[in-house]
């Protein structure tokens, strides 16, 4: 037989294929580049496993626990602290080297993995020949055998001992530091508490580990604390906050968050103390601010009563929730000037309320003891509800609600002077702050207006007093005169401005203004003195105004009188010809005062020229005065004035002297009181910055009966009775 054409000889081919067919060989072929290849990669693989052993110094192990044979790779051996040439290959060598305390442990957990096929995953410390003990991790895998048991235990292991030191360190840092600190994973459960977290937290770290935070602390769902923290886990950046976390913690924390690579890491303080600390300071700086307030309130006017009615609008709503203000006036009798609500709707119901709550208080009620006993008292809104007699008081207070009421005295010198009533709504009860300071309040109140009390009495003692010593005018025939004196609405009310009209011997009529330099009761004095000493050198001499300046000069020298004032004196003389002609002539000197003017009979208005304004009273005795004459027709006017009328604080002189001269041209046909009355009520609206005087005289016609509006004819008995002057 001969060859087929697809079989080949042994010659062209390997012999021991020799006579196979052709496409077995290629197979043969292949197969062997496939088999090179699988030895090369996995001498490549194998190369790659122990460079990447060696890199990370990873041993590894076999453990057949049938037999108790354990294979271990040099790595593992020189690990272990074994030399390989020696090593015996046995469980008891590996034993021999596991550390005292974690012997049993371990050998517990080997066999449990074993018997269970379960993970093996432990660290351990091993004690090497030289007595320096490592730390090591081992992991390994089952492998089953044909009964489901396990057959071999495989695995790798590696020294710790390096990450374990670091580890230490870190945890030791941990538990030094004096703020708590815990971390959390991306589950959110607490993966390491340190001492001082669970000091602040009041749970052990066996009672947090595992956890998820939410269901430890569930205040913290929809709080601050989740919104932080899941943002910092969202961004990817810290966040810093304060939060305040509800009992059982009751307490505030300052937190710091950033986020890791396995989840949240978490540092705070407690804060509480300094929280509070802290709201004392800032409430004590509002406190100090509403006692400001209330001295602002107190010393800016001299109607204490008015000043004290707008104070509750100061308490409320920084002490209290609503409150009322009582005053004790004059006469003894309680009222209530003012209240004031935190509701702007509750305001006209707590108003009815105060206009009859005092009327319809009994004696026993809280309030009205605290006024009698002048002693603070705290009571319930039931115990006032309890007293009050059916009607509008009790039903207006059951609206209010309050559920408690605090009445403090206002007290000054030992005496009650007032109360101010503090009312609470159900859950805001009163603190001790607020009702130290709220009656600090009432202090400065009540000091306030028995101040205002004491200084009415004496300012009515030292308007009296100076009053009296401003005396009525006379009325001469046809001569009508008029006066007012006006003091200053704020500073010292007693001054040295005077006015004064009497008659000479000859009958003659003289007009005086005068003011002495300053504001107080040595300037009154003074005034008393200078208007005595000048009366009783005109009515005695019956000499010409300007003998009349230059006698009271020279006496206020020899009496060493030490003041300055200025005066302006004005005498009203007639002939039988200027009777009958209906004219008047005045004489007048000048001694530094304003000049007087003249409303004439058709209304025009003018200042008196030429003006000669000498040196004022009390400079130089010596000086030389002169004296002016002018004549007036029957039906002129003649105002003599101070300078409060005229001066302001805000414009000049010229400009009050321009508003005097418009005034008096307006209102020159109205009668002469009616005139001096509205005159100061435009220039000063009945409260001027200093003492007003006024002295003014109307010459009526006297062809005809005195009219009936200049009153009846006032003349001294020592007068003629038909005298040639006015």
């Amino acid at each position: 037989m001969h060859p087929s054409p697809d079989r080949t000889t042994a010659a062209d081919g390997d012999p021991s294929v020799a006579g196979a067919r052709p496409d077995a060989a290629g197979q043969v072929a292949d197969l062997r580049r496939r088999l090179t290849a699988l030895q090369h990669q996995y001498e490549t693989e194998r190369l790659r496993w122990e460079l990447a052993k060696e890199a990370g110094e990873v041993g590894t192990f076999d453990f057949e626990p049938a037999t108790g044979l354990l294979l271990w790779d040099e790595q593992l051996q020189r690990m272990f602290g074994y030399d390989p040439a020696t090593f015996d290959q046995s469980l008891d060598a590996f034993t021999a080297r596991v550390h005292p305390d974690d012997e049993r442990w371990h050998a517990d957990a080997l066999q449990a993995s074993v018997d269970t096929m379960g993970e093996y995953d432990v660290e351990y410390r091993i004690v090497l020949p030289d007595g320096e003990t490592r730390w090591i991790h081992a992991r390994g895998r089952h492998l089953p055998g044909p009964d489901g048991r396990t057959d071999h235990l495989i695995g790798a292991a590696y020294d710790t001992t390096g990450e374990r030191e670091a580890s230490t360190r870190v945890t030791r840092v941990l538990e030094a530091m004096p703020a708590g600190f815990y971390s959390l994973d991306r589950e959110w459960r607490f993966t390491h508490v340190n001492a001082e977290a669970e000091r602040l937290l009041g749970q052990s770290r066996d009672e947090l580990l595992g956890k998820v935070l939410w269901k430890v602390f569930p205040a913290t769902i929809g709080s601050v604390f989740e919104e932080s923290y899941r943002k910092a886990v969202d961004a990817g950046e810290p966040v810093a906050f304060d939060a305040y976390y509800p009992a059982p913690l009751d307490g505030w924390y300052e937190l710091r968050a950033w986020p890791t690579p396995d989840g949240l890491s978490v540092y705070f303080l407690e804060v509480t103390e300094r929280r509070k600390a802290q709201e004392r300071a800032e409430r004590s700086t509002y406190q100090l601010a509403i006692l400001a307030q209330v001295s602002a309130e107190l010393a800016g006017t001299l109607d204490t009563v008015v000043a004290t009615a707008r104070l509750p609008r100061l308490v409320v709503p920084a002490l209290a929730d609503f409150c009322v203000m009582t005053v004790i006036g004059a006469d003894g009798a309680p009222r209530d000037v003012g209240s004031w609500h935190v509701d702007p709707s509750t305001r006209p119901l707590l108003e009815r309320y105060r206009e009859v709550r005092l009327d319809a208080m009994p004696m026993t009620a809280p309030v009205a003891r605290a006024l009698h006993t002048g002693e603070a008292a705290t009571f319930r809104g039931d115990d006032v509800l309890s007293v009050l007699p059916e009607g509008p008081a009790r039903e207006l207070l059951a609206l209010l609600a309050p559920e408690t009421e605090v009445a403090l005295p206002l007290r000054a010198r030992g005496r009650t002077v007032g109360l101010l009533t503090l009312f609470y709504a159900p859950g805001h009860a009163p603190s001790a702050d607020d009702v130290t300071v709220a009656q600090e309040v009432a202090d400065r109140a009540g000091l306030a207006l028995d101040n205002a009390r004491l200084f009415s009495a004496q300012q009515q003692l030292a308007e009296g007093l100076q009053r009296s010593m401003l005396t009525d005018p006379p009325e001469p025939d046809h001569a009508e005169i008029a006066v007012r004196y006006l003091p200053a609405a704020e500073a010292a009310r007693v001054g040295g401005d005077w006015y004064d009209a009497f008659l000479q011997p000859g009958g003659t009529t003289m007009l005086v203004i005068g003011d002495v330099v300053g504001h107080d009761t040595e300037a009154a004095a003074a005034m008393g003195q200078l208007r005595s000493l000048l009366r009783g050198i005109a009515t005695y001499s019956d000499a010409p105004p300007v003998e009349v300046l230059r006698g009271l000069d020279a006496s206020m020298a020899t009496l060493r009188v030490g003041t300055l004032a200025t005066a302006a004196v004005a005498r009203f003389e007639q002939t039988p010809e200027e009777v009958g002609r209906g004219i008047t002539r005045m004489r007048w000197a000048n001694a530094g005062h304003l000049p007087p003017l003249v409303i004439n009979p058709d209304g025009s208005v003018a200042e008196l020229a030429p003006w000669v304004g000498d040196l004022m009273l009390g400079v130089d005795p010596t000086t030389t005065r002169h004296e002016s004459v002018v004549t007036l027709d029957r039906g002129a006017t003649v105002l003599l004035y101070t300078d409060g009328l005229v001066e302001r604080r805000d414009a000049d002189l010229d400009q009050g002297l321009l508003r005097l001269r418009t005034a008096l041209t307006e209102l020159s046909g109205l009668p002469l009181d009616e005139l001096l009355d509205e005159l100061i009520e435009r220039l000063v609206q009945g409260r001027p910055d200093d003492d007003v005087a006024l002295v003014a005289v109307r010459l009526h016609r006297q062809d005809r009966p005195r009219p009936a509006e200049a009153g009846p004819n006032i003349v001294p008995p020592t007068v003629p009775p038909d005298p040639a002057g006015t």
